[in-house]
């Protein structure tokens, strides 16, 4: 593989063709998702298995969700790794950054008490949070002004592989309760020493290379301007939609396992495999309508936010209005995938890219990213209780509101960047 930057140049030259090795350099870059949330998820499918084996209280689960890779340790992750991302580049951190993953997960799998499943889990956390922002904002450097929607929705492909593998797994080793659930967490650590090695060949951002050429990384000029409403805009999205889907997916199986009877047998066969079905279904709809449509124009990303919106919030309207069984969980876990493969993460992941300059690209969306799983974090800590004493209605009832400020903030104030270059959108934005 070569180690020679990608230029911009030969990139613009065909703005909607996406070439072999851009694709591949999307994969490596997007297994941050992969490992993203399949940490968040295998966490969640072991919950019930933790909580019962190292005797923790519902406060105790909070808090572990709330410093993990689905929330303030993520956070703190991102701070840092998208602004060293700006500083010293994309390469320099997303080479290393799995090490330290890796040593987090083994921390978990092989947890023999609750200080070692909370340190793990931090870890994990920290070291997902620096890789993803800039890994994305490798690919967003790297992808066609036409295609870019196609290959940041290409990671979320893997965003929605890793939780699916990782159910699949705890489902087929359910029989072997906490065992089984080591084993999942041993999967992720092959899978982040394997994208390791593979990512060491990768290149630098062209782009980044041109940039820190011609100017120093100025952070107080990404709290002015078009840059710091770019900055509300991202956050605003992301956040309140993340509050419903880091619930979805830290909490899924902990709370159908939690609507089964405990001397059910199936109780975490159940708990870990329906929840599964939320990722197969995004995934379809982020490779037959995000990839195909995402890039043709600023009306169509309208039009496929607006309906994924909707769907978002019908989903979890059922949870309001009818009493918890089995098909109404699985028809919320299906609309909510669907929709949020349209006006979700894929989204953010496009527009974190397209909205700041090259300097700044990797801090801004890490300080979105970090702001959103804080938030998560808080909320996370609350969700157990919530549950215990209001029921599955009031805590759905609260994240149908977060959906609606996400859905409505992101299409009535959705800037038109479709299709354009990152030169010309920074250029507009900064009105020259």
């Amino acid at each position: 593989m070569p180690t020679e930057p990608i230029s911009s140049n030969q990139v613009e030259a065909d703005s909607s063709t996406v070439t072999q090795q851009q694709w591949k350099w999307s994969a490596l870059a997007g297994m941050a998702s992969y490992l993203d949330a399949g940490s968040i998820v295998a966490l969640g499918a072991g919950m019930t298995l933790f909580q019962k084996t190292f005797r923790m209280t519902d406060g105790m689960v909070g808090f572990l969700a709330a410093i993990g890779p689905n929330a303030i340790g993520c956070a703190l992750g991102a701070f840092l790794g998208g602004w060293l991302g700006d500083k010293l580049g994309r390469k320099k951190i997303y080479q290393y950054d799995l090490l330290v993953y890796a040593a987090g997960i083994l921390c978990i799998a092989f947890a023999m008490n609750k200080g070692m499943l909370f340190l793990g889990t931090f870890v994990v956390g920290l070291a997902v949070g620096a890789d993803v922002p800039t890994s994305l904002a490798l690919v967003g450097e790297f992808a066609p002004a036409k295609a870019r929607g196609k290959l940041l929705g290409f990671t979320q492909v893997a965003w929605c592989l890793g939780p699916a593998i990782v159910l699949w797994l705890a489902l087929a080793l359910a029989k072997m309760e906490l065992l089984g659930i080591r084993i999942v967490f041993l999967h992720l650590f092959v899978v982040a020493i394997v994208t390791w090695a593979l990512r060491r060949g990768l290149a630098e951002s062209a782009r980044w290379v041109a940039a820190s050429s011609i100017a120093k990384q100025n952070i107080a000029a990404l709290f002015s301007g078009a840059n710091l409403r770019a900055l509300l805009w991202t956050i605003t999205i992301y956040l309140f939609w993340n509050l419903a889907a880091g619930t979805a997916g830290a909490f899924n199986s902990y709370l159908i396992s939690k609507n089964i009877p405990a001397d059910d047998p199936n109780n975490q066969a159940i708990g870990v495999g329906l929840p599964s079905a939320a990722f197969v279904t995004m995934m379809i709809i982020t490779v037959l309508v995000f990839m195909r449509f995402s890039d043709r124009s600023h009306k169509t990303r309208k039009w496929l936010w607006a309906i994924g919106s909707i769907t978002q919030i019908f989903a979890y309207v059922l949870l309001i209005v009818m009493p918890f069984s089995i098909p109404v969980i699985i028809a919320n876990i299906v609309l909510f995938a669907g929709g949020a493969a349209l006006a979700g993460e894929a989204f953010y992941k496009v527009f974190s890219q397209e909205l700041f300059p090259t300097m700044l690209r990797g801090t801004a969306q890490g300080f979105s990213f970090g702001a959103a799983r804080i938030a998560v974090g808080i909320w996370s800590f609350f969700v157990p209780a919530i549950f215990s004493h209001g029921g599955l209605p009031v805590l759905a009832s609260l994240l149908t509101v977060f959906l609606v400020i996400s859905g409505a903030v992101g299409f009535f104030f959705m800037p038109n960047t479709s299709g354009k270059t990152l030169e010309l959108i920074e250029s507009e934005r900064a009105g020259t």
